[in-house]
């Protein structure tokens, strides 16, 4: 039985890898391309579908006419929902860090300790519960 490697040579095993990457590389780009056309606002279904056909018909074509006409709209159009999602979640942290938990509750005891409301006793006990 001869050795396994001399069935399948290194120029086979290195051009079988650029075929298996460029087909990620392929698959990748077509998932971006859709992904856009899908989640643009700015043109009809039609248009959508006339795109949708002509990548699939015609995919190198399709694909190279969509990337030279629409690639600098898709990477504004990425670079926008990029900062739609880090300032919803800014936003939500705000929110979360702002909307209560045992700093909120200290600083409200501390008003109403500073404000002569409540005792140093009283100011204690919520301050030792707001932290349990």
């Amino acid at each position: 039985m001869p050795p396994l490697a001399s069935d399948y040579p290194f120029l086979d095993i290195l051009g079988s890898m650029l075929v298996f990457f460029g087909f990620v590389i392929w698959l990748t780009l077509l998932f971006r391309i859709f992904g856009d056309l899908f989640g643009r606002h700015d043109i009809s279904g039609w248009s959508k579908a006339g795109w949708t056909i002509l990548v699939i018909i015609l995919p190198f074509i399709g694909v190279l006419f969509y990337l030279g006409s629409q690639g600098a709209g898709m990477a504004q159009r990425a670079a926008e929902r990029t900062q739609a999602a880090r300032s919803q979640f800014d936003q939500y942290v705000r929110e979360a860090a702002g909307s209560g938990g045992s700093t909120a509750e200290i600083a409200r005891a501390k008003e109403l300790l500073d404000s002569g409301a409540i005792s140093q006793a009283e100011f204690e006990e919520l301050k030792r519960k707001a932290l349990a």
